[in-house]
């Protein structure tokens, strides 16, 4: 983020002279301890300084970029999920093709009658299968798509920093988010959003907006 002349002002202050209480920051620019109130607490919640009751502010020692970096590294999966695009393994790839146009992805999620994953169908698997001279109307998904335990997954909790370089070292376009759910007395993984690169993307924005505290 960036800061004001007064915020930076403080900063250096509680630099020189911390820990130092909010009444002695305002008894130096010769203002009121309300009107200093907005500023330490966004320097205080941005974690340039921090407070300590009957002591008073202290510098953190971290620069912009570390702190960027700490944020960065807080973000999870749940915050920023997109509702999943699935299809049923026995849709045919014609039907796969026009969901994937309808609903303008790049990725679509194969569930079985029990909404649990068992592929994922990308762009290229779908113009690999019609550039053959099978019937498109005929063929199941199920016999083109990528099945477990290829498929890389995220759930609701894990780090987003963590998806994104899945998604760069694997160069994928999105990642299905599911939860474990037992069904029949067996564990299986239920779709419940996807991560794209978009996504991520949205984080990084907000972040720069300074949308996210």
């Amino acid at each position: 983020m960036e800061l004001n002349n007064r915020q930076e002002t403080i900063l250096q202050i509680v630099k020189d002279n911390g820990p130092i209480t909010g009444d002695k920051i305002a008894e130096r620019l010769s203002l009121t301890r309300a009107t200093l109130r907005p500023d330490l607490a966004i320097l205080t919640m941005a974690g340039y300084l921090d407070a300590r009751p009957r002591v008073g502010y202290f510098y953190t020692g971290k620069t912009g970029s570390q702190l960027l970096t700490e944020r960065i590294k807080k973000l999870t999966v749940k915050d920023f999920q997109s509702m999943p695009v699935v299809v049923n393994e026995s849709a045919s790839v014609y039907d796969a093709i026009v969901n994937m146009f309808l609903e303008d992805v790049g990725t679509l999620f194969v569930v079985d009658g029990q909404s649990s994953l068992t592929g994922i169908l990308s762009r290229k698997d779908l113009l690999r299968a019609s550039m053959g001279k099978q019937d498109l109307e005929s063929v199941p998904v199920s016999i083109i798509m990528t099945r477990m335990p290829n498929i890389t997954s995220c759930s609701p909790d894990d780090l987003l920093i963590d998806v994104a370089t899945k998604l760069i070292s694997k160069q994928i376009d999105s990642v299905p988010v599911v939860k474990e759910v037992k069904k029949d007395g067996i564990q299986k993984l239920e779709v419940v959003g996807r991560i794209t690169k978009t996504n991520i993307t949205k984080a990084f924005v907000s972040i720069a907006n300074d949308e996210i505290q």
